[in-house]
């Protein structure tokens, strides 16, 4: 899967190649973002099948998506990512598909994505071997994360 992040301030768009790219200031990263609003270690992306998966580093400034400040996500196509000062476009794939409003960048929670990754139960005498529900044997339980993805917005002052 091609993956790319297109810095809206123009320039020339940045190619994920890697499986897991380092983003940060430091040298040691795979991509570095030279200025002082970006942390040493600021975030990770993950490259998997069809998506970006992203994690914050604990960064100082913080990375958004869609304008939320996150401490994780998974990048959709046409998502807006910014990283402390810079802000890139997500684009995967060959070619860059048309803008959509509901591309984004959707939460979760545990359940539905238990849901999603549940194997489909397939006829009895279809193809060599039939895949079993999982969910059966063994039930779904909700993972247990003491930190929410995105950041609570700060109480208003009085």
């Amino acid at each position: 899967m091609r993956a790319q992040l297109i810095p809206l301030e123009g320039g020339t768009p940045i190619d994920v190649l890697k499986d897991v790219t380092l983003v940060g200031r430091k040298e040691d990263c795979d991509l570095r973002l030279d200025h002082k609003s970006v942390s040493k270690l600021h975030c990770v992306i993950v490259k998997t099948d069809g998506l970006l998966l992203l994690r914050d580093l604990g960064s100082t400034n913080g990375t958004r998506v869609n304008g939320t400040r996150i401490r994780r996500a998974a990048l959709l196509p046409n998502d807006q990512l910014t990283i402390a000062n810079y802000s890139f476009k997500i684009r995967l794939g060959g070619e860059e598909p048309p803008a959509s409003p509901e591309d984004h960048t959707e939460q979760l929670n545990a359940a539905d994505v238990a849901h999603l990754l549940r194997p489909a139960v397939a006829p009895v005498g279809v193809g060599p071997s039939p895949l079993v529900d999982s969910s059966v044997d063994m039930p779904i339980v909700p993972v247990q994360n003491a930190l929410p993805d995105v950041y609570p917005e700060e109480e208003k002052k009085r």
